[in-house]
């Protein structure tokens, strides 16, 4: 097997004929798939600028970060991009328990000739920075300080490393990449949902070269994803019903931006909908202990109109009237 970090990328893909986008950007592109490229989900539907400014970000060496609501698909905009340019990625989850080491490396005990030795075990950045691989820093405003400190070494224009334990300096894979991904933009809670996400100081921020903005999608496209992923739901009454759930989730979006609701429907939760409705076999009861059961009891009645506006039916008579069994 050919080793990755000698691979480069060997072929150009346009942005015209590959993504459907009128625009002249030629991307260069891996011809052969590796073990880190993501899956094609064929069913993913793309933001013409948001996937322009992934794209710069690969074909430029761009740092690019995507922010945007939960639920908009992010971190899969990033990969299904990668995905088509067969392009290695590793995407790393900035919790709470990712530590400094686990991003530099440490040193660890090991078997050598049948002694124990010490010996250093590269991070994830070191690892990344000396190979083609899109690193993705998921839920970037979530990470502690002294991890946000160690990436902000590598945002640099150069992007050099310094392994302070080995005085060794790492220089970037020519082509390797970075993406992150932020509910917040480092503006912290300022809307009550993202707990544990941090206020980013602006020399971070300032770092990052590209910042597109990925929103939820028109409602007819939204409704081809849904179909796509419960496909038994491709019929004249399945395409009806997951019609009024999509309505259902735009109006809890629109009233989470007028201050009604403090929770909203991501289109994670309305293909959760549909994929309980397919076990529950009732839309009400689905309805329930997909979404309702998580909003805050003051606004259940809010949630209910919405319902009630949408299919035409009380949730509550609707869930009285199925109690006897599910339909």
């Amino acid at each position: 097997m050919t080793d990755i970090a000698l691979c480069k990328p060997d072929t150009m893909v346009s942005v015209r004929s590959m993504f459907g986008i009128d625009s002249d950007l030629q991307v260069p592109a891996f011809s052969e798939r590796d073990d880190h490229v993501p899956d094609i989900d064929h069913a993913y539907r793309f933001n013409p600028e948001v996937t322009l400014a992934i794209l710069a970000g690969f074909a430029q060496d761009r740092r690019t970060m995507v922010q945007g609501m939960h639920g908009t698909g992010k971190s899969t905009h990033i990969e299904q991009v990668a995905a088509r340019l067969n392009w290695p990625c590793v995407r790393i989850n900035l919790d709470g328990h990712l530590s400094r080491l686990d991003l530099v490396g440490k040193d660890t005990i090991v078997i050598r000739g049948g002694k124990q030795i010490t010996e250093f075990q590269e991070g994830i950045v070191p690892w990344s920075l000396q190979r083609p691989i899109a690193l993705i820093f998921d839920e970037y405003d979530a990470g502690r300080p002294d991890v946000m400190f160690v990436i902000q070494r590598i945002l640099e224009r150069d992007g050099k490393f310094t392994l302070l334990d080995q005085n060794r300096v790492i220089h970037p894979h020519p082509a390797f990449r970075m993406f992150a991904t932020s509910n917040t933009v480092g503006l912290g809670n300022l809307s009550g949902l993202y707990h544990g996400t941090q206020l980013l100081n602006h020399a971070q921020l300032d770092r990052w070269n590209i910042v597109a903005t990925l929103n939820y999608l028109p409602q007819e496209e939204e409704i081809a994803i849904v179909l796509a992923r419960v496909s038994s739901k491709d019929t004249k009454l399945g395409r009806e019903l997951i019609q009024r759930m999509v309505s259902i989730a735009d109006l809890t979006r629109k009233g989470f931006a007028a201050g009604d609701l403090s929770t909203l429907m991501s289109p994670r939760t309305v293909i959760t909908w549909a994929e309980n409705c397919e076990i529950f076999r009732n839309p009400a009861l689905a309805f329930r202990l997909s979404f309702l059961n998580k909003c805050d009891d003051a606004e259940r009645h809010i949630v209910a109109e919405y319902y009630q506006r949408c299919f035409n039916e009380e949730l509550e008579e609707s869930w009285l009237y199925h109690a006897g069994g599910i339909q």
